[in-house]
């Protein structure tokens, strides 16, 4: 069936009434405050100008209001995907020129394009190739390599690097060079945010103040940190003593842009374009689903890539940069108490009158301040305690978040996403490839079955269950030949070989020739092969075959119902 974009705004639009309106203007006003310093912050990130993150908080916001299915996702510049524009255009362009900038719209055009297509087609499951651990894995890995990158613009250097290794060494040489009063603006800004997270909400409740109410203050902590650092620059004149300010930002709306109709640059933005949105349609997935289930609302991955690609498009004709769900700011949105998208419609009025009115008080801002907070959000997403949990519960996915993390801190990001899918596809191939395969006999007294090498069970030499616990298809179908022959070679008074297929949920034709074969092997050896608990869906594809037709022996509906019938001498067994 063709799918067709939807509109759920005409859903939740029809019961819209005042109690909404009010909760989403609340909600508005306390993310627009925690929006701006982040906006400009990740605009600096991505190597663009300030104001660019202040355009690519706009129309974004519109968009998805109109085709998102998130009650409370807010739609907008994050860390990760700030990163990757950098890594994708950094060698394009030289960051912070004409044509950085309209290589960064054309990538935003480019990341909506796709989404867009992906979500018309219906591809959103596409995205369970990134398994968690590599996700972890790779958002750690970013974490470590921002705040890096960071550092530079806290110690007040210049410093050069394509990888984390390169980057810290160069800060290491740069240390003689710091300028220690953006080291002191950078550190105490940094120091002031960190316990914003920690310690300001219990503070704000000793004295009185309700939780939610603490909470929310505590996450406006960045504003306050830019305006005692921005009031102090302007009073001390710090700029004239080294500190690097913010400068000039340009005032008004969004302007009309145009994405670059170059084939040669789509050539080279291709794939990071895909990452980009890949990754980003990942991240807004998982939180909007996060915060969906704790009103018992659900949200639609296929409608949600076309609501990320259309709010990707229209960054990219505002003059902005990739956009997606960002974690912080829609658990706030929550929090907060929005009710429906129209709070992201309110937010995206007040960044635009910020853009009007606020950029002049912007002028004095140090940039240290900035990448404080940047510091301060992405550390939090580093997560070292996956390692030790998947090395505990699974070597692979242990070696998967491994090959990840450190390809995206000694490789770049691109490459380090690419290695982790990679690997994790690797082991997965790996271990279907030797399936679990076990011989089950009949426990006493029950009509269950287990496997002989863990329970006490009953057996007969004439007949071998084996219970497969994997899918068969071509990388593991040999497997079983493997094992069927090694069987029948070491029961010599075998007549009947039962495979109990309740663990199977798909056959494919490598598998099923196998299965051909290890049936004409059989018969030849005077063995029938017959079949138990086969899934519906399976036996629908059997049957278009003439593989039942063919078969030795039978297939039974209950494994039990197989014993009674070829050996019921194991009932009688005591």
């Amino acid at each position: 069936m063709k799918f067709l974009p939807s509109l759920p705004i005409m859903d939740w639009g029809k019961s819209y009434d005042r109690s909404n309106l009010v909760n989403d203007l609340v909600a508005a006003v306390i993310v627009t405050i925690m929006l701006i310093p982040q906006s400009l912050a990740y605009a600096l990130l991505a190597g663009l100008p300030p104001e660019v993150g202040l355009y690519a908080s706009v129309a974004p916001l519109f968009l998805y209001a109109i085709f998102g299915t998130s009650r409370v996702l807010a739609v907008g510049p994050v860390a990760v995907v700030s990163l990757m524009t950098a890594a994708a255009i950094g060698e394009q362009a030289v960051a912070g020129s004409a044509a950085y900038w309209a290589f960064a719209i054309t990538l935003a055009f480019m990341s909506g394009a796709m989404l867009l297509l992906m979500g018309v087609l219906r591809l959103g499951f596409l995205a369970n190739f990134l398994s968690h651990p590599v996700i972890s894995g790779f958002i750690s890995a970013s974490g470590l390599l921002i705040a890096a990158s960071q550092l530079k613009t806290l110690m007040g250097v210049k410093a050069e690097g394509h990888n984390f290794i390169d980057l810290v060494s160069s800060l290491i040489h740069q240390i003689p060079d710091t300028n220690l009063l953006t080291l002191s603006v950078g550190v105490v800004a940094t120091a002031f945010l960190f316990w914003v997270r920690k310690g300001l909400k219990p503070l704000l409740m000793r004295l009185g103040m309700n939780a939610r109410a603490a909470d929310i203050v505590a996450k406006t902590g960045p504003v306050a940190a830019i305006a005692v650092t921005t009031l102090l620059t302007w009073a001390f004149e710090w700029q004239s003593q080294g500190l690097k300010i913010v400068g000039t930002v340009p005032q008004g709306l969004p302007p009309l842009t145009m994405p670059q109709w170059d084939l040669a640059l789509w050539k080279e933005l291709a794939v990071p374009a895909l990452l980009i949105s890949v990754v980003g349609f990942v991240e807004s997935v998982s939180v909007g689903q996060t915060l969906a289930a704790k009103r018992r609302q659900r949200i639609e991955p296929d409608q949600e890539l076309v609501a990320l690609g259309a709010s990707n498009m229209s960054a990219a004709f505002t003059g902005g940069f990739p956009v997606t769900g960002g974690f912080a700011r829609s658990v706030v949105n929550f929090d907060a108490g929005a009710r429906t998208p129209a709070a992201g419609v309110f937010t995206a009025v007040g960044i635009t009158l910020a853009s009007l009115f606020l950029t002049p008080a912007l002028f004095y801002l140090p940039q240290a301040t900035l990448a404080a907070t940047i510091v301060v959000a992405v550390l939090s997403l580093v997560d070292f305690d996956i390692l030790k949990k998947t090395w505990a519960y699974s070597k692979a996915d242990f070696s998967a978040v491994l090959a990840t993390l450190l390809t995206t801190l000694t490789m770049g990001v691109e490459l380090g996403l690419v290695v982790g899918v990679g690997v994790s596809l690797v082991l997965y191939l790996y271990r279907t490839s030797r399936p679990h395969i076990a011989e089950v006999g009949l426990v006493p007294g029950t009509e269950h079955f287990r496997n002989v090498l863990r329970h006490t069970v009953h057996t007969s030499p004439a007949l071998l269950s084996l219970r497969v616990d994997e899918s068969l298809y071509f990388a593991n179908s040999r497997a079983l030949e493997d094992q069927v022959n090694d069987a029948v070679a070491s029961h010599p008074q075998l007549r009947h070989v039962v495979l109990q297929c309740s663990a199977i949920n798909d056959i494919d034709a490598s598998a099923l020739e196998s299965l051909e074969a290890i049936d004409k092997r059989l018969r030849d050896s005077a063995i029938k092969l017959h079949l138990s608990e086969v899934k519906g869906p399976v036996m629908d594809r059997l049957k278009k075959t003439h593989f039942l037709s063919d078969l030795s022996g039978q297939v039974y509906l209950s494994h039990f119902q197989a014993i009674q019938e070829l050996t019921p001498e194991i009932l009688l067994t005591k």
